[in-house]
């Protein structure tokens, strides 16, 4: 694999690295190269910000949920046909999943992928003190190679040579300079930046912008020459095992500005194992004509319970098909669609639960035994997923769980319904997409 890479990290969370890295996916993009945009980690909203920077789908990169072995190979994967590779890091760049050396981290990827990493430091609130910053990142893991620093948020000339002479005696270069930019600024809410489909023409607005702000103060020749540098691997493209089986069954994804997120392999697993994928809007749209299965992903459902609910038709139409068998995987949103109620506005009622948005946040890895044979999951099966909300379930009635977790049992099943607010990554399931073509050629009939 020789593909010219580059990673973009931080000291840690703030920095920003998002405006970075999306300002050198999109003047990369304006200098005429085909760039690739990676996210580390289970985000879900900085990939769609990637995806309008480069023009090409964004793509996470996370060794938890994809396991290690296969990070180099969906990185070969999503960056065919393109002539550099851009990695956003997450969190600092030696911040990995708690309790662990720093797995799943930027520095993890970064080691895996032996890719170059240009450090964002944000210099709002520090001269020469910037420098110790640096050489101490620099030193704490000589095999992550830090091959240059952006200064972000620097106030004055005067204040950018005080930086600049602090981080000199390091030997990093200093690849660019950043000055603060209102026109950055994306609006935000209780999990984070809003995804860019629900604001298109801001997040354009905002992209455009860091493009700019990249293009006037960033060496853009030597961010190119580092990617270029990176030495080959020996990495194996990843490609979705090939089902064919005759007639495709048509599975239905939710999306549109509630069902924001699933990761772009998740519907190339589905296509490779036989599918025909329809994509569909649940706040405006019916299911897709001849719908033998439905996969509701992740997003924000509560936000547009209203709308959702005044869905009558599709409501409905989910409703008795579901009655009828119709498989179905729903993460997180989806898991509150199917409830009765969300937030006292009507849902699907396919399971015996309301769901109501609480002030707790939920964050984190987790690893799950699944508690109930579906036909998707068999009982004792193990996996690594993330979950990611603020709203809660009470149950009706007892019902079949999804999961056993450390804390007690999650979700929701039945035969052909599973539902849970743990997001997976299916490259590390491939048998689960394949098992839900089955179910939905099953179906059709």
């Amino acid at each position: 694999m020789v593909i010219p890479r580059v990673v973009v990290a931080a000291p840690s969370s703030g920095a920003g690295k998002t405006t970075v890295a999306v300002g050198l996916m999109a003047a990369l993009r304006r200098a005429g190269h085909t760039v690739a945009g990676f996210k580390v980690g289970p985000d879900y909203i900085d990939p769609g910000f990637h995806a309008i920077a480069t023009g090409r789908p964004g793509r996470n990169l996370d060794p938890m949920l994809s396991g290690e072995e296969r990070i180099a190979p969906l990185f070969a994967h999503g960056s065919a046909g393109a002539d550099l590779a851009v990695v956003e890091g997450v969190m600092g760049l030696y911040d990995g999943a708690l309790g662990t050396d720093g797995f799943s981290s930027t520095a993890h990827v970064a080691k895996l992928l032996k890719a170059p990493v240009i450090l964002v430091v944000d210099a709002s609130a520090a001269g020469r003190s910037v420098g110790a910053v640096v050489q101490g990142f620099v030193a704490y893991d000589t095999e992550v190679r830090i091959v240059g620093v952006i200064l972000n948020k620097v106030g004055s000339d005067r204040h950018e040579a005080e930086v600049r002479a602090g981080v000199a005696p390091t030997g990093v270069p200093v690849l660019g300079v950043l000055r603060r930019d209102t026109r950055l600024t994306v609006p935000s809410r209780h999990l984070g930046l809003i995804p860019a489909n629900e604001q298109q023409s801001q997040a354009e607005d905002a992209v455009a912008a860091a493009a700019e702000l990249v293009h006037q103060g960033v060496d853009l020749q030597a961010v190119a020459a580092a990617a270029q540098a990176a030495p080959p691997t020996e990495a194996i493209a990843w490609h979705p095992p090939t089902t064919v089986l005759g007639e495709r069954p048509v599975i239905a994804v939710a999306g549109g500005p509630v069902f924001s997120f699933h990761y772009t392999e998740t519907t190339e697993l589905l296509t490779a194992a036989g599918a025909e994928v329809v994509t569909f809007d649940p706040l405006a749209d019916k299911l897709p004509e001849a719908t033998a299965g439905l996969y509701l992903g992740g997003g924000f459902p509560e936000l547009h319970a209203e709308a959702l609910s005044a869905n009558h038709e599709l409501r409905k139409q989910v409703a008795t098909l579901v009655s009828t068998g119709l498989p179905v995987v729903a993460e997180c949103a989806g898991l509150l669609y199917l409830c009765r109620e969300l937030d006292g506005h009507q849902m699907t009622g396919v399971l015996p639960a309301t769901a109501t948005m609480t002030p707790r946040l939920t964050l984190g890895y987790r690893t799950a035994v699944a508690a109930t044979t579906t036909a998707f999951f068999d009982e004792g099966r193990r996996v690594h997923g993330h979950e990611f909300h603020r709203t809660a379930i009470t149950l009706d009635h007892d019902v079949r769980p999804a999961w056993h977790l450390p804390g007690g049992v999650e979700g929701i099943t039945l035969p052909h319904v599973h539902a849970s607010y743990l997001h997976l990554h299916w490259t590390a399931t491939p048998d689960v997409p394949a098992r839900f073509v089955a179910a939905a050629r099953e179906y059709a009939g």
